[in-house]
C-alpha cells in the first residue's frame, strides 16, 4: 500500500526541513560576519576618501588646519588634524566613532 502512494511521507517531509534548518544554523553566522566586514570596509574606504580629499585641498589652497565634521549617508566622519610624532609633518585622520551599528574606523594620512 505505501508503495504506491503518490504523496510524501511526513517523515520525509520532516527530514528535508531539519536538514534547511541545519543548513541555515551554518550559514545565517557566516553571512551576518560577511555583512558586517563589509560595512566595515564601505566605512574605511570612505573614510580614505575624505582623508585624500582633505590632504589635496590643504596642498592647493594652503588653507588652515582645522578639525571639522562631515556628514554623509547618516554616518559622521569626524576629520582631525595633529603633528606627528617621528616626522614632524601635519597628520589628518578621518574617524567614524563606534556605536550600536558601526565599528569604530580611523583612518591617517601625511601631508607630504
Amino acid at each position: 500500500m505505501l508503495s504506491s502512494s503518490k504523496g510524501y511521507f511526513l517523515l520525509e517531509l520532516l527530514l528535508s526541513l531539519s536538514a534547511l534548518f541545519i543548513l541555515s544554523l551554518f550559514l545565517l553566522p557566516l553571512l551576518t560576519e560577511l555583512r558586517e566586514q563589509s560595512r566595515q570596509l564601505e566605512l574605511e574606504n570612505k573614510a580614505r576618501q575624505l582623508m585624500y580629499e582633505e590632504l589635496q585641498a590643504n596642498l592647493v589652497s594652503n588653507r588652515g588646519t582645522s578639525f571639522s565634521t562631515s556628514i554623509q549617508n547618516g554616518i559622521e566622519y569626524q576629520i582631525i588634524w595633529k603633528e606627528s610624532e617621528w616626522a614632524r609633518q601635519k597628520e589628518v585622520c578621518v574617524r567614524v566613532e563606534k556605536n550600536s551599528f558601526l565599528p569604530e574606523v580611523e583612518v591617517c594620512g601625511l601631508l607630504e
